[in-house]
């Protein structure tokens, strides 16, 4: 098989336990997954069910208990930290349900926040942010702070902080939990144009079947597996 035939992400009996006093709670259960290259795939189920679990041991922010996870050809689950943290910076933009914008910060410089643990020069780094920010439709917007933002814009600023590096992979944990359905609207048309346009495999964590449409496909959690079938 060729690199370009190869899933993007390949996933191969993830177990991730946690452990609360002396209870072990399982979340993931020997699960597999494979997202092709270029795939928007929502991800669906009942708080609990291990969704967003799943969704941070393929971005690289926990680690399995067992199992591996292989993204773009790389083993990530047996990664240093210092390692696994340089191969985030290069391959995940990460979209938060609270945006999780520094409300200090400019919409540039929150934008730009990313690009500092690259060795781009700051000419190089503006112009990046500048076209993230145009991506978006928020470069009109760029000097103004998260408080003079409305829901949506800021996380339109969210998005181009994802996606200002170019990253591989684009996790949404639930993007537009926090947003009214026209708002919501807006964010999921940037995400499907970032996917059909631009290429961008997509990730979303959503319990919004209206958001889940706009998917490629949809895989259902519960109880630590997924399946193509909804739980009863």
């Amino acid at each position: 098989m060729s690199t370009d035939d190869r899933p993007l992400i390949q996933a191969t009996g993830l177990t991730k336990n946690f452990t609360r006093g002396a209870e072990t709670i399982h979340v993931l259960n020997r699960l597999d997954l494979e997202v092709p290259r270029g795939e928007f795939l929502a991800l669906m189920g009942p708080s609990g069910s291990g969704k967003s679990t799943l969704l941070n041991l393929v971005g690289g922010l926990d680690r399995p208990t067992e199992g591996a996870i292989e993204v773009a050809g790389e083993r990530i689950d047996d990664m240093s930290g210092g390692r696994l943290a340089q191969w985030r910076s290069r391959h995940v933009g990460l979209v938060f349900q609270f945006y999780n914008l520094m409300p200090v910060l400019t919409a540039e410089r929150n934008v730009d926040l990313p690009l500092l643990l690259t060795h781009l020069s700051k000419r190089e780094r503006r112009a990046h942010v500048e076209a993230a920010l145009k991506v978006v439709g928020m470069g009109h917007r760029a000097r103004h702070y998260p408080r003079q933002l409305s829901g949506g814009e800021q996380q339109r600023v969210g998005i181009a902080r994802a996606i200002v590096t170019d990253p591989t992979l684009l996790l949404c944990d639930e993007p537009t939990g926090d947003l009214d359905r026209k708002s919501g609207d807006e964010v999921l048309n940037l995400l499907q144009a970032l996917n059909r346009e631009q290429g961008k495999t997509i990730i979303m964590v959503t319990h919004d079947p209206h958001a889940a449409a706009r998917a490629s496909r949809v895989l259902y959690m519960d109880e630590g597996h997924l399946s193509t079938e909804k739980p009863e």
